[in-house]
């Protein structure tokens, strides 16, 4: 939530009132600018430097109302580094390596029901083909048989052999996407 700066220090009252040395006084637009800007400069997101500019500014009011500071763009720096930095050490911890220990080359239990639900979908299919089509296939892409030998075995030519594998993967594919089921191209 973004809050003005006025509101924070309590400014209220016109410029030429404020004495130079009060919080009140202070030139905030320009210090939260030039935080802004060496924020950005040591990388950070435009979101996070907003947020950092807003805290240091937030900070160094609270500051100037409990003491004296000799230079209060260095404090401001000093400040927003010191937020920076926890800033990264937060995203750090966040974003660590899973550890080696816990990773498992087992697929994911997601996809182990989904290509068993796949199966039993390639299993119905299979069973309300004609039984021609359902052996071609079954031949061709499950016993990795040629074309010309399931031919020759069937008394047909390669091209109708062909032709039913076509029309049998169409009517896998088809009862696939029935059922929701999306194999990413690996069927």
């Amino acid at each position: 939530m973004l809050v003005s700066i006025k509101e924070v220090s309590g400014e209220h009252e016109p410029a030429a009132d404020r004495r130079d040395g009060d919080a009140e006084g202070r030139d905030w637009d320009a210090i939260r600018a030039a935080v802004l800007r060496f924020v950005r400069g040591r990388g950070a997101r435009p979101d996070v430097a907003e947020d950092i500019a807003q805290e240091t500014v937030t900070r160094l009011i609270d500051i100037l109302r409990a003491e004296q500071v000799g230079s209060i763009f260095a404090l401001a720096f000093r400040i927003a580094d010191n937020l920076l930095v926890d800033v990264y050490r937060r995203d750090s911890r966040l974003s660590e390596e899973v550890d080696d220990d816990w990773r498992s080359e087992e697929p994911s239990l997601e996809r182990v029901l989904d290509s068993r639900r796949a199966i039993e979908v390639f299993h119905r299919c299979l069973r309300r083909m004609p039984a021609l089509r359902r052996e071609v296939l079954v031949r061709r892409r499950v016993n990795q048989e040629s074309c010309r030998a399931i031919g020759d075995d069937l008394s047909m030519s390669a091209k109708a052999v062909e032709k039913h594998i076509t029309r049998g993967m169409v009517d896998l594919r088809k009862a696939l996407e029935k059922a929701g089921i999306d194999l990413g191209g690996e069927a």
